[in-house]
This record gives structure tokens, sequence and C-alpha cells, in this order.
């Protein structure tokens, strides 16, 4: 049995085009079998600071009970990009890049010897064999435009942390008057995906 983490980001909730369609496509991986693990960035992500840094630099046996306490989310986020199969992340676009509580995320699973290590040719990310999808949409600007600063800064970070098999189904400019045929495209590709 496969299992799906699906990240959404979107500060909105009945009226999300990025939470409908990542809701769709884990729909479509699920099946009748997979597990799919539900991560919501706007409840309780928070931002890494001096003290949470330095207490995941330290083996659990070494780490205080506040420390602990520090390392909590960041080893819980970890855990669950470590047991999927399949990774949706649901990605709005906000003032030509990606929400604050993505990047916060990004922050929060990026670490040395459990996603990335370094070596004498580079950093090189663990978190290999598995699928990535990024579900990107935005108000106006154009995916992969010279404007878009998300869409190139997440593949190139699932990439450094060693996810490479990356596809990128977006709805851009769904504020314009082709916004619902957008949406509508997006959905098509969902569905026309070979899983």
């Amino acid at each position: 049995m496969a299992k799906i983490l699906v990240i959404d980001s979107s500060v909105r909730f009945n009226s999300s085009t990025s939470r409908e369609l990542t809701g769709i496509l884990a729909d479509r991986i699920k099946g009748d079998a997979n597990e799919v693990i539900h991560r919501d960035l706007t409840r309780g992500i928070h931002f890494i600071s001096e003290q949470s840094l330095n207490s995941v630099e330290k083996l659990l046996e070494e780490r205080t009970v506040e420390e602990n306490e520090l390392a909590a989310l960041s080893d819980s986020l970890i855990e669950e990009l470590e047991l999927a199969d399949y990774l949706i992340i649901g990605a709005p676009m906000y003032n030509f890049g990606p929400p604050a509580s993505l990047k916060a995320w990004a922050d929060l699973v990026a670490r040395v010897k459990r996603t990335f290590e370094y070596t004498d040719n580079g950093p090189v990310g663990l978190l290999r064999n598995k699928k990535a999808f990024v579900v990107v949409v935005t108000g106006g600007t154009g995916v992969n435009s010279n404007i878009d600063f998300m869409t190139p800064w997440l593949r190139h970070f699932l990439a450094f942390i060693g996810i490479t098999n990356v596809e990128i189904i977006s709805a851009d400019g769904v504020y314009g008057n082709d916004g619902e045929e957008k949406i509508k495209f997006a959905k098509e590709k969902i569905g026309s995906l070979i899983i």
C-alpha cells in the first residue's frame, strides 16, 4: 500500500482552488487502497529560530525536554516525508513566491543527515524514490515566467532533498477572463495522469 502525503498551504479554505485540486489529485492516486496523510501548513507551522535550529542539530538522546519539544514538529514533518511514496503540494502563489507557511515547512524539513548530506561533491538529497506533484495556482502570474519565483524554487528545493521526479500541474492566471478554463484544464490533466 502506497502512502500519499498531501501538503496544503493556501490561506483560503472553501474558496481555495489549490485545495480543490490537491483533493482531486489525492483521490485520483488513492484509488481503493492507498493511505493519505494530510498536512495543513496553515495550522501549527512555526518559523525556525535559533533555539529550534540548535535543538535539531543535537542527537535525540542529547536533547533536553525543552529541546525535544522545539524539535518535535521538524521531526514529525520529516517522518511524514520519509514515509510518503507520493507527495502532493498545493502551492498558491502569493506575490510571485510561495506562501510563508510553505517556506517555513521547507526550512523545517531541510536537515543534515536526515533529508540531505554534504559530500565532497556538494549536497546530496536523501529522500529518493518518491514522486512529487506540485499544484501551482496563480491569480495572474504565468507559471515558469520570468516573474515566477516559486516554481523554480520548489523544483530546486525538492531536488535538494532528493525528490527529482516532480510533475507540475498548473492553473495560472485564474483571475483572468479564461480562469475557469485554466482550472478545467488542470482537472483534465489530473484525470489523464498515469500513476
